[in-house]
């Protein structure tokens, strides 16, 4: 994204204006009748980026309107504050958001949207109700859930199947808060009407414009990501738990790279630009999303959130700064081995290093060994996509930041650091120890996949053993038949939770009906 999209952004989206522009109690305007004559809010509510006590208050109408939010600490809103929002605009796709502050933590905070029309004050919206519970102190349990991998390879919202089922799932567990670990969007991925199975039976999909070619202008984008809100399961959970989320490859296209240029082999595209490609989709993807825009670089995706003593989270963005794709085996970590940058890297480990909680999750959009060939077209054949190259050896390539990470943890003694993921649409949990790796200088530590929220299920994978991974459980069989549908019930999500009395992290694999299929206690170190 361009600054002056970011400035867009930051300017009618205003993080925090809306709360100093004016901020009362008092009762609901009125509301006008004639339910055609309101603006719409086709997406519901959604609230994100909660730390400390703060909170995006994220949604989108159908017009020019200004944003009204209400909140209060009970459901019968007593004692409401108002805010007057901004203004939804055609810049922004109609998407507006306030950042709340001063809210109190480790109860519930329940919020209201409306809009009000911009040509005629007295059409405003029916209210969309929202609730989210900003984590505080020591003495309640934190719970939250993560996954990735949404409406990919064909596979959209069936709604006779029950929609994206698994969000039902997930919000049965309430947690506190959701990591999605990229993959939002499959901008890469059309979407038809209808799909035969290997039964013969057939997956019917909604279809929309936008979701029936690759996406290659901002409103190809920005209607991929108002696609998934078609799913009334996802809107319902978005309004109870707040997001945290990251992108991966396919919000723009599949395996990209900054300063990539589409191959003749890929015939679907007419702009070949990736980093064209990678404006729209950021921008779309910030408009879309409860991100509190960082003032200071407004293209910022990656960033740390406080969940008080017992939790920090980081989010990684493994897409803005990393090299080419390549064979992966360079000898030194230079700009063609980087994965997170220089300017990452160093934040991430000075954000470790200044943490007091008692788990610093690391919220990583690709897994550290499992290996992910980058298959397009027009690559060469051996060129690797995420962190492993697949050698088995001594650390190479981008493996060299993640031993620079690894190490630095060990000389400072950071203490029960948990890595979760996506991407590789199959779960799994896996447990890494010196004395089975090549590269030994590290403490042992967990990793967790998740994913497909609705997607196709695919693996399992190589396991690269550079870093000793000791793959503990995977949620697919080997020879397994590649790109199953959702219909097979082959989707999975992560819930982990603190216990706020012995500070003990249990982390759960769940199938798409929130089964438990595999469970860890990981008792911290003192």
């Amino acid at each position: 994204m361009t600054a002056g999209a970011g400035a867009l952004l930051g300017g009618t989206a205003l993080p925090g204006m809306a709360h100093e522009q004016g901020q009362e109690q008092g009762q609901a305007p009125a509301l006008i009748t004639a339910d055609k004559a309101r603006p719409q809010m086709p997406c519901g509510v959604m609230s994100g980026d909660i730390t400390g006590n703060k909170a995006i208050i994220w949604s989108r109408t159908d017009r020019p309107a200004r944003m009204l939010v209400e909140y209060a600490n009970d459901e019968a809103f007593k004692n409401a504050h108002r805010i007057t929002g901004p203004m939804a605009l055609p810049g922004t796709d109609y998407t507006a958001r306030v950042d709340l502050s001063g809210l109190r933590t480790g109860q519930p905070t329940f919020y209201r949207v409306r809009f009000q029309d911009a040509q005629n004050p007295s059409a405003i919206s029916e209210a969309v109700n929202g609730s989210l519970l900003l984590p505080g102190g020591t003495q309640r349990d934190i719970c939250f859930a993560f996954s990735g991998d949404e409406a990919g390879q064909g596979w959209g919202i069936n709604e006779v199947f029950g929609g994206y089922r698994i969000y039902e799932s997930m919000r049965r567990f309430k947690p506190d808060f959701f990591i999605h670990s990229g993959d939002q969007i499959y901008a890469d991925g059309p979407i038809q009407a209808q799909v035969t199975l290997d039964d013969g039976s057939i997956w019917n999909n909604l279809v929309t414009s936008a979701k029936s070619k690759v996406a290659e202008t901002l409103e190809d984008y920005r209607g991929n990501f108002a696609y998934n809100f078609m799913d009334a399961n996802k809107r319902r959970f978005a309004a109870e738990v707040p997001f945290l989320v990251q992108w991966d490859d396919h919000e723009v296209r599949n395996n990209w790279y900054p300063g990539q240029q589409i191959g003749e082999a890929e015939k679907r595209y007419q702009q070949r630009d990736l980093n064209t490609l990678a404006g729209h989709a950021r921008r779309a993807m910030f408009e879309y999303n409860p991100y509190r825009i960082n003032q200071h670089d407004p293209d910022r995706i990656y960033r740390m959130f406080s969940y008080g003593p017992m939790l920090e989270v980081f989010m990684l963005d493994e897409r803005s700064y990393r090299g080419k794709n390549s064979p992966n085996l360079q000898t030194e970590l230079n700009e063609d081995a980087a994965f997170l940058g220089k300017p990452q890297l160093q934040w991430l480990k000075q954000a470790l290093l200044r943490s007091h909680s008692t788990w610093k999750v690391i919220a990583s959009d690709m897994p550290i060994s499992i290996v992910v060939p980058d298959l397009n077209p027009d690559v060469p054949k051996g060129t690797y996509e995420a962190w492993a190259n697949g050698d088995n050896g001594k650390p190479l390539g981008r493996e060299l930041e993640i031993a620079e990470i690894l190490k630095f943890i060990k000389q400072h003694n950071i203490k029960n650091v948990v890595w979760v993921t996506a991407d590789v649409h199959y779960a799994a949990a896996t447990y890494y120890t010196p004395e089975k790796a090549r590269f030994t200088d590290f403490k042992p530590f967990w990793e967790f996949v998740g994913g497909p929220l609705n997607a196709g299920t695919f693996g399992p994978n190589e396991v690269d053993q550079t870093f000793g991974p000791d793959v503990k459980y995977v949620s697919v069989p080997q020879g397994m038949k590649q790109n199953r549908s959702p219909a097979e019930l082959l989707q999975f999500f992560g819930i982990a939770k603190i216990d706020a009395k012995t500070r003990a992290m249990t982390v759960s694999i769940h199938d798409i009906d929130g089964k438990s299929l595999y469970k860890v206690e990981i008792n911290p170190e003192a």
